[in-house]
């Protein structure tokens, strides 16, 4: 996955420059946000009229690179404005803000595989959905081995490696399981570890504990709106069996990759490598799995992880920000969304809300399903990245949710993401005010790498689709769907001259 803006390696004649590059982010910068205080670094570039050529790009190259000195430009000058926008104290100009006007659709076009080509971009993993339905991707998106890396020439030595990912498979949520549900869930042994550890001597030797769900059958409210699903021992949502395996696939392939270019110890150590969750289990959940396999020799240690208050959690993101929400609002339900609408009720008119809705038997005036097809996409896909058949009705057995059915969920699935996070007025505002806080930390980690101030070599966060949705709109990727399971966007930091590639 290409996340940043074409630019081959800078070792010939026809590396990007500076000068071009902040020209193009400056344009970005004043088109999209006119009311943010000015950027010297940037200024100089717009007022001579300089505009990036996009055609003047090298030829096709896998390994996307720009400079640390552009990379920073752009993070400081548009993650700090974001980030303190979006912190939304008193007197916050922009995060407090409504939608009075038209904001701006999306400033770099989505291009063909043929132009993508054409000016140096190759094919990511988000490809067409026939082809993530084909390969099955989506389930377990492709991640970086030992046999898929690209190993950059010599003189680009890796001094540290930023991670962050979507977490691993999982059950449904809870507000994503039908009524009635016509198949189980069976999560034995499988339960999430809660429990206390302290420095003092009785608490250190404290115990985990495991939950298991269930329910007492002398518990009235046991049969009630969610039927039968109840009575399931997982959790609505948790990590699977399946998921926990991939996670320590996963962190085991990292391993094999990252740590001898990092030279990373065998043993857990919090100051060189650095791992953090949102509030939400399943991240833990996945860390457990990702520790256990990118430190196999560690068995039953305890590993220390970093989370935010979830009031103002950056990585999931939890903070405030009423100009976001307006945004949203605005281009799907509000003046601006008269697409969003219609897409609505085109899935009303052709019968595929109405098919979904007799099978699972949710109510047709069931406001939660009928807004975005969130719940249907997360429940069939949950089915089928653990094998497990398409719901049939509970009442007409014969009548069932057919591939074709699935496949245009899907389809209309990618298409929301697509156009909430990248392609509607304003979704570039609304994807930068959610995840804006978490790009100045990221630019304040590298600063300090660079510096010398952190002795870190790696950083791994994993997150949520909603995370990653909104890094990858805010840099305008140009095929957008919904992100897949384990989407990996990855930064490393190369040489003296402290590169950036960006790999998937």
């Amino acid at each position: 996955m290409i996340l940043f803006f074409p630019g081959a390696l800078p070792t010939r004649e026809d590396t990007i420059s500076k000068s071009d590059l902040s020209a193009l982010l400056g344009v970005i910068l004043y088109k999209t946000w006119p009311s943010l205080p000015p950027c010297p670094l940037l200024d100089t570039t717009i007022s001579g009229g300089k505009m990036y050529n996009i055609e003047r790009n090298p030829a096709p190259s896998i390994i996307q690179s720009i400079p640390w000195s552009v990379s920073r430009t752009f993070l400081l000058c548009l993650g700090a404005r974001i980030a303190k926008a979006s912190s939304c104290d008193a007197g916050s100009y922009l995060c407090d803000a409504g939608v009075t006007e038209t904001p701006p659709g999306p400033l770099l076009p989505v291009l063909s595989p043929a132009e993508r080509l054409r000016v140096g971009l190759q094919p990511g993993p988000y490809t067409t959905l026939a082809t993530l339905l084909e390969a099955g991707d989506w389930c377990n998106m492709p991640h970086v081995t030992l046999e898929t890396y690209i190993i950059p020439p010599n003189e680009y030595v890796l001094n540290y490696v930023e991670v962050i990912q979507r977490h691993h498979k999982r059950t449904p949520y809870g507000s994503n399981l039908f009524y009635n549900e016509d198949v189980g869930w069976d999560c034995t042994g499988v339960g999430p570890l809660y429990g206390l550890k302290s420095q003092t001597t009785k608490g250190q030797e404290a115990p985990s504990v495991q939950w298991q769900n269930y329910v007492d059958a002398q518990n009235p409210f046991g049969s009630g709106q969610k039927g039968t699903i109840v009575a399931s021992n997982c959790q609505f949502p948790q990590l699977t069996s399946e998921g926990l395996d991939d996670s320590i696939t996963h962190g085991s392939d990292l391993r094999a990759v990252y740590g001898p270019l990092l030279g990373i110890s065998d043993t857990f150590q919090p100051h060189e490598a650095v791992f953090r969750v949102t509030n939400n289990p399943i991240t833990s959940q996945v860390a457990s799995g990702i520790l256990k396999g990118f430190y196999p020799t560690d068995t039953g240690q305890t590993h220390q992880v970093l989370i935010q208050p979830s009031a103002i959690d950056s990585l999931e993101p939890r903070y405030s920000c009423p100009r976001a929400d307006a945004l949203r609002t605005s281009f799907t339900t509000g003046t601006n969304g008269t697409t969003w609408k219609k897409h609505l009720q085109k899935a009303h008119n052709d019968g595929t809300f109405g098919a979904l809705d007799a099978i699972s038997g949710i109510r047709p005036d069931d406001g939660e399903w009928h807004v975005s097809f969130d719940h249907y996409f997360d429940n069939l896909k949950a089915r089928q990245c653990h094998s497990k058949p398409l719901p049939c009705s509970l009442t007409i057995k014969s009548s069932c949710v057919t591939e074709q059915l699935a496949d245009k969920v899907y389809e209309i699935g990618n298409w929301e993401y697509a156009y909430l996070f990248r392609d509607a007025p304003g979704a570039i505002e609304y994807a930068a005010l959610k995840f804006g806080v978490w790009m100045l930390e990221l630019e304040a980690r590298l600063k300090d790498i660079v510096a010398g101030n952190n002795k870190a070599k790696y950083y791994h966060n994993i997150a949520h689709d909603g995370s990653i949705s909104s890094l990858l709109g805010f840099l305008q990727v140009n095929e957008m769907t919904w992100p897949g399971i384990v989407t990996t966007p990855k930064l490393e930091l190369k040489g003296k001259r402290n590169y950036i590639r960006a790999v998937q």
